[in-house]
C-alpha cells in the first residue's frame, strides 16, 4: 500500500483533522484516508450490483423467479468448440 507525506500542514488544519477524527471515532490518519477517498472517488459511479437490483425491482422479480431461472438453466458442462 502506498504512503503519503503531507508537509507544511497548517496547525489549524491539523487541529481540525484531529477533532473531526475524534468525532468519527477514528485516528487522524484514518480520517485523512477517508477524506481523500471521498474526494477522489466519483459519487455517481455505477455499481453493478445496485444496477442489477434496480432492474429486478422495476421488473417486479421475486426470489421465486430467480430460483425458477436457476433450476431451468442447462446444467450440462459446456462442450469445447470443434474446428474442422
Amino acid at each position: 500500500m502506498a504512503m503519503l507525506t503531507v508537509r507544511n500542514l497548517p496547525d489549524n488544519v491539523h487541529r481540525a483533522l484531529r477533532v473531526r477524527a475524534a468525532q468519527h471515532g477514528r485516528s487522524t490518519e484514518a480520517e485523512v484516508r477517508e477524506i481523500l477517498a471521498a474526494a477522489v472517488t466519483p459519487g455517481d459511479r455505477l455499481l453493478l450490483g445496485n444496477a442489477l437490483a434496480s432492474i429486478g425491482q422495476r421488473l417486479g422479480l421475486t426470489n421465486d423467479d430467480i430460483d425458477a431461472a436457476c433450476h431451468a438453466r442447462d446444467q450440462a458442462p459446456a462442450e469445447p468448440p470443434k474446428f474442422a
